[in-house]
This record gives structure tokens, C-alpha cells and sequence, in this order.
């Protein structure tokens, strides 16, 4: 990683052909190897609807969070807003 962000900073300001889908396989083939080992461990397949269900409470929780936190700032710009006026 170090050597990529040096050899990114040298080449910085430079065209550089053919990075972007380079990146794009590259992203492709580690997200496949990662499935080839998550696969491969038979605890993971074995917990998966455990595994489901956590995943899907844990983005319940951030989305109703996000929601909260967001019509709350919406509350707070209304209310500066208002007394502005």
C-alpha cells in the first residue's frame, strides 16, 4: 500500500492508461477470491442465517439512526432559520 500511494504520488499530475479498468478487475477478482474463502469455511456457511439476521437488525438500527439523527438537524436548521427571520 505504502508503495502505491509513493508510486501514485510520482506519478501525480500524469495520465495514466488503462488504471481505471485495471482497478475495476482487480476489485472484481479480490471480491471473488473473498467469496472462494468465505465458502471454503464451513462455520460461515453454517451460521449464514444467524449471520443474515444480525446483518439485517444491525441495518435497521443505522438506517432508523440516520433518520433520527437527520429530522432532527432538519429541526434544528428550521428552528435557526425561523428565528432569523
Amino acid at each position: 500500500m505504502v508503495f502505491g500511494i509513493l508510486f501514485g504520488r510520482l506519478l501525480r499530475g500524469r495520465r495514466v492508461r488503462g488504471l481505471q479498468p485495471a482497478i475495476t478487475v482487480l476489485i472484481w477478482l479480490l471480491l471473488f477470491l473473498l467469496g472462494l474463502q468465505v465458502g471454503h469455511n464451513r462455520r460461515i456457511i453454517e451460521g449464514l442465517a444467524t449471520l443474515g439476521i444480525e446483518a439485517l437488525v444491525l441495518s435497521a438500527f443505522s438506517l432508523a439512526g440516520s433518520l433520527l439523527l437527520a429530522w432532527l438537524l432538519w429541526k434544528l436548521i428550521m428552528c435557526k432559520r425561523a428565528s432569523e427571520l
